[in-house]
């Protein structure tokens, strides 16, 4: 995952680099696998202004398969080391980083915290549902710490897949962080 934050991260310095590109005004989006790139490459690059993640898995959850932090493309990747895909069982158990995290009872709160204070949306669809708001209050509370009230954001559609109506309120929100200040 981090690997991948780096590659965004060159990405954006590349794209900051332009004569048209105000680099103070970069965001990043993606969605489900794109939405876990892009919300390890905000919360470890200070220069990203505020991120969009589509229904990424904002926290370990080893009961929803599409949450897989555990899969070796993602966290539990082990050298010489094949474990199958799938839902952790007792024959398919937690390996690499993943395990190490989740046996010293860390969680991807504490990865969303690095975003404090820039400003950022979870779209939630199926893996990222209301019960998520939990989570991201704990992070809220970072927030106010750095003064930071209205910075954290979700949106709720009921799939995985994106709609118009989150696409809008997606855009929106790039709109309401990066769109230059009239005065």
């Amino acid at each position: 995952m981090y690997f991948l934050a780096y590659v965004a991260a060159n990405c954006r310095t590349a794209l900051a680099a332009l004569p048209a590109v105000d680099g103070d005004r970069i965001g990043i989006v993606g969605h489900s696998y794109g939405g876990k790139w892009a919300m390890f490459a905000a919360c470890f690059n200070q220069k990203f202004a505020c991120g969009v993640w589509s229904d990424p898995g904002i926290v370990f959850d080893e009961k929803r398969a599409n949450v897989n932090y555990w899969e070796p493309w993602y966290l539990g990747f082990v050298p010489n080391q094949n474990r199958k895909p799938g839902l952790l069982t007792v024959e398919n158990p937690r390996t690499g980083a993943y395990k190490t995290l989740v046996e010293e009872k860390h969680d991807l709160t504490e990865v969303l915290a690095l975003m404090a204070p820039r400003p950022f949306l979870v779209s939630g669809g199926s893996e990222d549902t209301a019960e998520r708001w939990q989570p991201l209050n704990r992070v809220r509370e970072v927030y106010r710490l750095l003064g930071r009230t209205q910075a954290v954001g979700m949106t709720l559609r009921p799939k995985h897949d994106p709609t118009e109506e989150s696409n809008e309120q997606l855009y929106g929100f790039f709109e309401c962080f990066l769109k230059p200040k009239k005065g």
